[in-house]
């Protein structure tokens, strides 16, 4: 059977790298097939018109979502939960997704891991899995459950490491594990991500030079800065390796150190750290036993700790925008081509260009509202 060709036509298409005025992006089955002038689209194929102001633009790729639609992972770590989580999230953009288990029991992780193993192949929207935990530091811990944070086994090691389809992204607290375990993990294709931690400059530079490039939602949960210990945050904005999650609701972290880590020799990635009542009905949840509610737009504990955010990433790349004062195509890359690059799949999604998958989300240039979503050449609910 002939894949299917159609085309999408909007004001401002920006491909990932430039901006084009009045463009076409031509599509044949789940890929970008060329990206060519409306007046040069060509007759016989289906064109779909986009309103007048709108834009068009690789989709979202959000490698931190804890839940959405009112499903928390670790609560459903199954392969329906994790649809449900991608169809809350893609309403706001994110074509493509890590569900994200935070820190619970081997038998936890394992299902989890099992779940999304079991959805990668029908499902183009999630690329693997994100395991934050359980190998902190209990001093940074947030919200995540104490009697699940641990040292790790050889069977953890061997069941992190199993070869299996999509991307695995692990966060550890590197002065919680030996060295050598970060080398095997790296090794094996696993990425690795410091975060609720405590390391040093030192022991955070150790880890690099073992493999560890990531930081997840940098500033939040780790050592600070201090006039003489950098800790991780010194680390992540000096090297050109670093690439670390952001953040940007406007309460995580303040628009200043936001503007600190855009300026740094590292690549920021817009994430949500999102939890399930975005694109969900209703205003609290349970995370570890605890009752957590949304107030004033943050997901909190009755003590007042943030637990997770109550952010999607179109509003992500809003509030890059008008609280940093980001010009728009560089935000769209914080959250589409930078991510792409860190887990290693830019040579087919970040990007509108031939060869790459079809992934695209087209909004509202002034108000960047999402209109529409593409995953996989497939639009909205066909999707």
């Amino acid at each position: 059977m002939t894949a299917r060709e159609h085309a999408v036509a909007a004001s401002k298409v920006f491909d990932g790298i430039e901006l084009h005025d009045d463009a076409a992006v031509l599509i044949r089955g789940d890929r970008v097939t060329g990206l060519v002038s409306r007046s040069e689209a060509p007759t016989g194929v289906p064109l779909h018109d986009l309103p007048e102001g709108a834009w068009l633009a690789p989709g979202f790729i959000d490698i931190q979502v804890n839940g959405g639609g009112d499903v928390l992972f670790n609560e459903t770590p199954t392969p329906d939960g994790i649809r449900s989580i991608v169809a809350a999230h893609r309403r706001f953009g994110t074509t493509s997704l890590l569900p994200t288990l935070i820190s619970d029991t081997p038998e936890k992780m394992a299902a989890a891991i099992a779940a999304v193993e079991t959805v990668l192949a029908a499902e183009p929207g999630v690329l693997g899995i994100h395991l934050e935990g359980p190998f902190l530091s209990a001093e940074k811990a947030g919200v995540h459950n104490l009697s699940a944070i641990r040292k790790p086994t050889a069977a953890d090691l061997d069941m992190i490491t199993k070869r299996r389809s999509g991307v695995t992204l692990l966060t550890l607290a590197p002065e919680c594990v030996p060295l050598d375990m970060i080398s095997e993990l790296v090794a094996a294709g696993v990425r690795v991500a410091l975060g609720h931690s405590m390391a040093t400059y030192e022991q955070t530079a150790a880890a690099m030079a073992r493999g560890l490039t990531g930081f997840t939602h940098l500033f939040n949960a780790m050592r600070p800065l201090d006039a003489r210990e950098g800790g991780p945050i010194a680390a992540a904005l000096e090297s050109a390796a670093a690439w670390y999650g952001l953040i940007v609701d406007g309460v995580h972290v303040a628009p200043a150190m936001l503007g600190l880590a855009l300026r740094g020799a590292g690549h920021p990635i817009l994430v949500t750290d999102a939890m399930p009542p975005v694109g969900g009905k209703r205003p609290r949840f349970v995370l570890g036993g605890e009752t957590i509610q949304i107030r004033d737009r943050c997901c909190r504990r009755s003590d007042g700790k943030l637990a997770g955010a109550f952010l999607d990433m179109a509003s992500a790349v809003r509030n890059c925008v008008r609280l940093l004062q980001v010009p728009l195509p560089t935000a769209l890359r914080l959250a589409s081509a930078h991510p792409a690059e860190f887990l290693g799949v830019a040579g087919w999604l970040g990007r509108i260009a031939p060869g790459y998958r079809a992934d695209m989300v087209a909004f509202d240039g002034s108000s960047i509202e999402v209109l529409e979503t593409w995953v996989a050449g497939k639009r909205g609910r066909d999707a």
